[in-house]
Order: C-alpha cells, then sequence, then structure tokens
C-alpha cells in the first residue's frame, strides 16, 4: 500500500491538535513560572549590593547613636562627680559653720577657768581639770563632756542598801575613770544607807520622798542632761526621766539664778570641804572640789562663795553634794583632793565617769 506523505502528516496533525490546544489555554490563563534557581546572577548580585549598603548604613549609625550615648554618660558622670564634691563641701561647710557658735561657747567657759593642766579625751567622754585657787580655799574644778549619755553613772556602795566604800574602790572596781561623792547618807545598825531620793538605773532604791527640810534631788536623766531641784511628787519627778540620782542639799542655782541658801546651810558649818555639781548651757557638766583641813567651819568655802563661783563661770544649775570628810575627787586612778579625814571616807553613793 502507498500511503503519500501529506496524509501521513494531515493525520498527526489531527491526532495532536486537542493537545496544542490544551497547552495553549494553560500558557494564557496562568503566568509563567518561575523558579529561585532560574534567577539571573547580575540579579542576586544587585540585590546583595542593596542589602550591604543597608546593613552597612544601619550599623553607621548604631556607632553615631552608642558614641553620642557614650560622651551623654561622661558628661552626665563627670556633672555628677562635680555636683557631689560641691555637695560634699557644702556639707562640710555647714558642719564646721554649725560647730562654730559651740567652739566659741566652750572657749568663752574655759577662758573663766585657765588652762587644764589634766586632760582625759575619747570618743564618749573629755574631761578638762583645772585649779581653783581664789584666794579664800583651795580646790580643783572638773569640766565634764558627755559625748555618751552612759559615759556617768551613779554607782551603789558594794552594790548593796546599806553598803559603802570609797570613790577610789568605786572606780576601780567599775572601771571608771573618773569619780566623785555624791548624795548624803545616814547610819543604821552598823550600814550607811543613801539620803531620801535615790535613783538608781531607773528605779527608786527606795520609793520617792516628797522633799523636805530643803533637801534636793539630783542626777542625770536618761538622755544625758543634769536633773535637779525639789520635788514634791513623784509624777515631777519621772517626767524627767532620771536615769540616776541622789538626794542632799541645798540647791545653788536654777535657770541661771541664784537660789536662797537656808540660813542654818550658811554657818552650819561656815567653812568646809565642798563638792558641786552644775551644768552649762550646752550641758557640760562643772564640778567643783573643794579641800579643807576638818569640818570644824574654819577651813574650805562657804556655799554663798561656790554659788557666787559656779554663777560666776556661766553655769546654769547647780547642786551641792555631801561634803566635809565626804568630799573626794578621783581620776586617773590618783586621789586629786585632800581628803579632810586624811583618808577617803566610805560612802554608799557615787558619780562615776568611764573613758
Amino acid at each position: 500500500m502507498n500511503i503519500d506523505a501529506k496524509q501521513v502528516n494531515r493525520f498527526f496533525m489531527l491526532a495532536l491538535a486537542p493537545f496544542i490546544g490544551l497547552l495553549g489555554c494553560i500558557l494564557l490563563v496562568h503566568p509563567p513560572l518561575s523558579f529561585p534557581g532560574s534567577t539571573a546572577p547580575g540579579l542576586q548580585k544587585a540585590e546583595t549590593i542593596v542589602q550591604t549598603q543597608s546593613v552597612s548604613k544601619q550599623l553607621d549609625e548604631a556607632k553615631q547613636t552608642a558614641t553620642y550615648t557614650l560622651s551623654t554618660i561622661r558628661r552626665t558622670s563627670e556633672l555628677y562627680k562635680q555636683t557631689t564634691q560641691t555637695m560634699n563641701q557644702l556639707v562640710q561647710t555647714a558642719s564646721t559653720q554649725s560647730k562654730r557658735p559651740a567652739i566659741i561657747y566652750d572657749r568663752r567657759i574655759t577662758a573663766k577657768l585657765g588652762v587644764p593642766y589634766e586632760h582625759v579625751d575619747s570618743n564618749r567622754i573629755t574631761i578638762e581639770l583645772f585649779k581653783v585657787n581664789p584666794g579664800v580655799y583651795h580646790g580643783y574644778a572638773m569640766k565634764v563632756k558627755l559625748k555618751d549619755p552612759t559615759a556617768m553613772k551613779m554607782s551603789l556602795g558594794s552594790d548593796k542598801l546599806g553598803g559603802s566604800e570609797t570613790t577610789m574602790r568605786a572606780v576601780l572596781r567599775h572601771g571608771a575613770v573618773a569619780g566623785i561623792n555624791a548624795g548624803g547618807f545616814a547610819d543604821g545598825d552598823g550600814k550607811r544607807y543613801p539620803l531620801s531620793t535615790t535613783v538608781l538605773n531607773g528605779h527608786y532604791l527606795t520609793g520617792f520622798q516628797s522633799s523636805y527640810k530643803d533637801l534636793s534631788f539630783v542626777g542625770l536623766s536618761s538622755n544625758g542632761k543634769l536633773i535637779g531641784g525639789k520635788f514634791y511628787s513623784q509624777g515631777a519627778l519621772d517626767s524627767l526621766k532620771p536615769a540616776f540620782g541622789a538626794t542632799f542639799v541645798p540647791v545653788l542655782l536654777q535657770k541661771g539664778q541664784k537660789m536662797p541658801i537656808p540660813e542654818k546651810w550658811k554657818i552650819s558649818p561656815l567653812r568646809a570641804p565642798r563638792t558641786v555639781i552644775g551644768n552649762y548651757k550646752d550641758d557640760q557638766l562643772l564640778i567643783i572640789v573643794v579641800d579643807g583641813y576638818n569640818e570644824s567651819g574654819g577651813s574650805g568655802a562657804t556655799l554663798e562663795e561656790l554659788q557666787g563661783k559656779m554663777y560666776n563661770l556661766g553655769v546654769q544649775d547647780a547642786y551641792n553634794l555631801d561634803g566635809g570628810g565626804s568630799s573626794s575627787l578621783i581620776l586617773n586612778g590618783r586621789i586629786v583632793n585632800k581628803p579632810s579625814d586624811g583618808q577617803l571616807r566610805p560612802v554608799p553613793t557615787h558619780f562615776l565617769f568611764y573613758k
């Protein structure tokens, strides 16, 4: 059989026509497909350059921001340092200025006492010892600054009611740097008892006793202030929060004014060894202990003389403590005064000072 070539071609064209039409429809309806691997190398390189330039720009901006931030921090730190130094200088200046009135006042009251010949100083207390010799009597003045309220305490003879001991023994036994005799006493049954109202460690030893026969209480409050006077009710004394205190007679000064001295105490005895205690406006204490040969009234100082002395020294409140053979002043382990008994007298109460 002879088949013409044209016929064969026509047959295949007719057979393939549907498929060719279908392919044409697909190409017309759908967009051309793209494949990642088919991206042109030139396009990839361009995109990489753009991205690199963008990252580089961002890094430059970050660097500039960091540089500015660091510079700001340094300026702020320097300003803070300068401000701190200025504030410290202001605080130091203010502190110095605030202390000036106290320093000036201390110099003024010290100048009236003279030059101290013995000195004790610690973070708790400052003690300066002076000689007192106006011509008619001889004694010693001890100026005390309590930096710590607990640097002054009162001791009870042998730590028991009715007990007694010398000021030296009390000082040594309690480890104090100084001490003086305190309140009066009454003897009975071979024992020596504190006179009237006595407070030890914030407690009344034998209860409160209203002031009588010109007796007065003197001691220290819980915040380290000298307190004293006549008290006719326990509430009046309690309001001052006494830490300790003892009783004797009379009151010499109150609020910078001389108080009347009972006639009996002006002449009985006229002169005698004395121990008096007072305070200044800045709460420093002044203790004067006067020597005397005996208690007969012919040596020592009168109460009026000591009242005038304390007044002229600028003392605000002053109280007479037990005197005569009881007067004693201990400092740095030695007896400063000359006891009229020839030796220290055992008494029931002592004011002690701690370094």
